[in-house]
């Protein structure tokens, strides 16, 4: 993609495989040619996306006068010495898209930012030495390209400071973790930091630049367990006359290196949490203790602690221990030692407070997954307008925190649980979501809201609100008063208080069951 050509579309960063050549074309087209040409065989076997990346110096200026000819300056007379014109880059940029790459290209001045733009290369790079190069900077945002940086000899501040820069200059980029030591030790490496950046810019795709022993996947595949979504390495091609440095790969290293990526990629799998396989429910069966009857039990009987015991193996088809509960009836009687077999029992509905407290747990982890830490001195409202049998499809969880002149409520929403049309005759609200998907309907407009949204809801306004995967959002309004909401639906209307919510301190560990049996809430 070339961001010129269309400055609102956003580049996926996310699996970007960055082939650094650097100076390792030796200054011949021919040598360059061939590290493309394997570079880009190995990106086809593993079908990746790649991109070549050249580094552009023009060194008649970036060099002092003084320095360009016999310096013994470190760097300079390897740049000059490999010294490649624009012509020899645009033949070399030309087999990059021809093997299947994407071009890349690194300026360590101003006017090479102009070039790169100028030749239409697809990204911009941006090294850890000049990650403070503020006038360099400021031309990069200008080229109109996707960037990545790299953070290598950076302080926090510093790439906060290159963040909100590249923000505020609506500049579509990547970061990449960096340790600028060439190679790089192993202690060295901190691949900690990948998870520090995700977390501090979580917007935004965190890489892995490389120059650790090109021999070694390890890191690599802690790059990818870390959250790595991009990554980098030197790259070059060794012949009888040229060695690589250190820390390059080779073509047939990259490919090693790239088969260490996908195994940790396989070993990782998905954040997701996936659905049980037969395969993994079989191997657990068999190591679970089953029910059985421990004397004659009759059909009809309630079946009793003392009547039953635990033992494997599991037989299919019969409860697990983990399956046990009182007030299991049975619908045929069980010899002694046979299996409790489920579809000869009747298991009672969980008790209201069971329906609670399992939401409960979720919600925990909901706010855990948000991040959102709430003190000790709090009371929540738990909604159920149908009853509390019906809470997982139509209800909410309301924190209150404070209810002055002003009001603050964390609300939490499990996934496909809905809160049915209401408006507030006294009550004004906002609300912003923290986390999750919110979707609201404010007189029959709906408004689908990201982490970061905000939406008004004004006293006498029909809304309703529900959430897909699961949400936690903010609500600020005016003081919250007690039976200011009226719902379309009037059988809610006409229900007691305590029938649609129930009130308890913190979380009611120890007030839930009596809040529950008792027609007054707590805290009201």
């Amino acid at each position: 993609m070339n961001g010129k050509e269309n400055s609102e579309q956003v580049f996926n960063f996310d699996g970007l495989f960055v082939f650094d050549m650097a100076n390792n074309h030796q200054g011949s087209v021919e040598h360059g040619l061939k590290i493309i040409q394997g570079i880009g065989e190995q990106a086809r076997k593993h079908g990746i996306k790649g991109a070549l990346k050249f580094q552009f110096r023009q060194l008649d200026t970036f060099i002092h006068p003084d320095h360009q000819a016999g310096s013994k300056a470190m760097h300079i007379e390897r740049f000059l010495s490999t010294r490649l014109e624009r012509k020899d880059y645009q033949v070399l940029m030309d087999a990059v898209r021809d093997a299947g790459l994407l071009t890349m290209c690194t300026p360590f001045d101003e006017e090479s930012v102009d070039i790169i733009a100028d030749m239409g290369f697809d990204l911009i790079k941006v090294a850890s030495c000049s990650a403070t190069d503020w006038p360099l900077l400021e031309k990069v945002s200008d080229a109109g390209l996707p960037v990545v940086f790299s953070t290598g000899g950076t302080t926090v501040r510093e790439i906060d400071d290159i963040v909100s820069h590249f923000d505020h200059r609506g500049v579509d980029f990547a970061i990449m973790h960096c340790v600028g030591i060439y190679p790089t030790p192993d202690e060295m490496c901190n691949l900690s930091q990948i998870s520090m950046l995700r977390h501090r810019y979580p917007t935004k795709v965190i890489g892995w630049s490389t120059h650790e022993d090109p021999n070694d996947t390890v890191p690599v595949q802690i790059a990818v367990a870390k959250g790595a979504g991009m990554f980098e390495r030197h790259v070059g091609f060794a012949t009888d006359e040229i060695k690589l440095n250190a820390y390059s790969s080779t073509p047939e290293q990259i490919g090693a290196w790239l088969a260490g990526y996908q195994k940790a990629k396989a070993l990782c799998g998905s954040d997701d949490r996936p659905f049980v396989s037969e395969v993994e429910r079989s191997s657990m069966d068999s190591l679970r203790r089953g029910v059985f009857a421990k004397k004659a039990i009759k059909k009809g009987a309630t079946v009793t602690r003392d009547q039953i015991y635990f033992a494997m193996p599991f037989v299919e088809g019969q409860i697990s221990s983990g399956q046990w509960r009182d007030g299991i009836v049975a619908k045929a009687a069980f010899k002694p030692n046979e299996p409790l077999a489920a579809d000869k029992i009747s298991v009672p509905e969980d008790p209201d407070i069971l329906t609670i407290k399992h939401a409960v747990h979720e919600v925990k982890a909901l706010l855990n997954s948000a991040n959102v830490i709430l003190n000790s001195e709090f009371t929540v409202e738990y909604s159920h307008h149908y009853g509390i049998e019906n809470f997982r499809e139509t209800g909410a969880v309301l924190i209150n925190c404070i209810n002055r002149e002003y009001c603050k409520k964390i609300l939490v929403q499990l996934p496909g649980q809905r809160h049915p049309a209401h408006f507030h005759k006294q009550k004004e609200e906002t609300f912003q979501v923290l986390y999750g998907d919110l979707s609201v309907s404010v007189d029959g407009h709906v408004r689908h809201l990201a982490p970061g949204e905000t939406l008004l809801v004004q006293p006498g306004v029909w809304h309703s609100f529900w959430s897909e995967n699961g949400v936690v959002f903010e609500e600020v309004s005016t003081t919250d008063h007690p039976n200011d909401s009226f719902y379309k639906d009037k059988e809610i209307n006409r229900k007691n208080r305590h029938e649609r919510k129930t009130v308890v301190d913190h979380w009611g560990r120890f007030q839930l069951g009596f809040a529950l049996s008792e027609p007054q809430t707590i805290s009201e």
